[in-house]
């Protein structure tokens, strides 16, 4: 099962040292979500991460950056709905509901389906999805989504990451378990720990 570690909003002590530590622990991707950042604190981030890892990395916003930097995947949203022009690497979209999942299917190469646990980042984002109900759609042969190409996002860890195997999902995106420490800590190797106990 492939671990996408989704960035805090906010920009972290040695975040850049942190992506690359996660990325070499075995996460599948890192998506740089930094809503209302301006481009150059952006940018100034990403000119910290070793260019061999910028195929890895997913930007949320300030997408104009991809071309500059060699990035590697855009991730569609409410902000930025379209990839820049001439774009060519991986597109992902974050879903709300089993609809948004087939509508995005053909025009995404993976998607997120959230919230599927309680949020730890977001207080009050509930589960809104029945394991039950992600079982019996993911088994069915004519679902027209592929979930090989679904994660499951919202209040992942490792209480829950077998649930997020035994339903289906194709992976797992990871956020609050990770990032909630390690903004009071900034422990690089305690943050990889955390990554590794929630990654099968």
């Amino acid at each position: 099962m492939r671990t996408v570690v989704i960035t805090d909003t906010g920009f972290l002590p040695r975040e850049a040292e942190a992506v690359s530590a996660l990325l070499d622990a075995g996460a599948w991707r890192v998506h740089l979500r930094k809503p209302g950042a301006d481009a150059d604190a952006v940018a100034a981030l990403l000119e910290e991460v070793p260019q061999r890892y910028r195929q890895r990395i997913s930007m949320h916003d300030c997408n104009e950056l991809s071309a500059r930097y060699g990035i590697g995947g855009v991730h569609l949203n409410a902000r930025n709905p379209l990839p820049p022009g001439g774009f060519t690497g991986m597109l992902s979209r974050s879903c709300h509901s089993f609809e948004e999942l087939a509508e995005y299917s053909t025009v995404c190469d993976y998607m997120f389906l959230s919230p599927v646990f309680d949020s730890i980042s977001k207080k009050g984002y509930t589960s809104r999805f029945p394991l039950d109900e992600i079982r019996r759609r993911s088994r069915e042969p004519d679902a027209g989504v592929g979930w090989e190409r679904v994660f499951a996002l919202g209040g992942v860890c490792p209480d829950n990451i077998s649930m997020v195997v035994d339903a289906g999902f194709g992976g797992a995106a990871v956020l609050g378990y990770l990032w909630e420490p390690y903004k009071r800590d900034a422990d690089i190797d305690a943050l990889v720990r955390r990554f590794i106990n929630v990654s099968i």
